[in-house]
């Protein structure tokens, strides 16, 4: 009988100590942090910032790529902006987006659908899959434009093919 309350006990502060350990548990995920990890791409801070960061840093544009970083503005309705990863293109006006905190707080969502509504195809207006309706939002989101992954590459600047040295190990 001790036995048993003694392990009772002993699991069930072993399960406190894992939801105290781990902070991913309290806290709430966000946009940014996610997309960075599944991006690879290391800009910090509001999603609202990502567009400005990434000058110098980062290719930018407004023609989507799987892997790219689609940066939404601020705006009244999301004053910290968005950041979501384009997992997907669908065809040149609509792409599948993996994000955090959009439809549920501090959930994550896989290949939801993101259409561009803007009058020029530039996707400086996008409307976003919303889950609690099942369907895309009913308002469309202002956005900066499409965040690439791989480092920007100044022009001219030169490049090492291959380090010189003595020991080239074939000759």
């Amino acid at each position: 009988m001790i036995k048993g309350f003694r392990a009772a006990i002993a699991l069930v502060l072993a399960l406190g100590c894992l939801t105290v350990a781990n902070p991913a548990v309290a806290g709430v995920l966000q946009c940014a942090p996610y997309a960075r990890q599944v991006s690879g791409i290391q800009l910090f801070g509001r999603a609202a910032n990502w567009w400005a960061q990434a000058d110098g840093l980062y290719d930018k544009g407004q023609e989507p790529r799987e892997g790219a970083v689609l940066s939404f503005a601020a705006s009244r309705a999301m004053p910290a902006g968005h950041v979501a990863v384009v997992s997907r293109i669908v065809n040149s006006r609509e792409v599948l987006l993996d994000h955090a905190n959009w439809s549920y707080r501090g959930g994550i969502e896989h290949d939801v659908r993101a259409i561009d509504v803007s009058p020029n195809n530039d996707w400086t207006d996008v409307r976003v899959w919303y889950g609690p309706i099942s369907d895309l939002g009913i308002r469309s989101n202002p956005a900066n434009g499409f965040i690439y992954p791989e480092a920007h590459k100044t022009p001219g600047a030169p490049t090492q093919i291959a380090a010189l040295g003595r020991n080239t190990g074939g000759r």
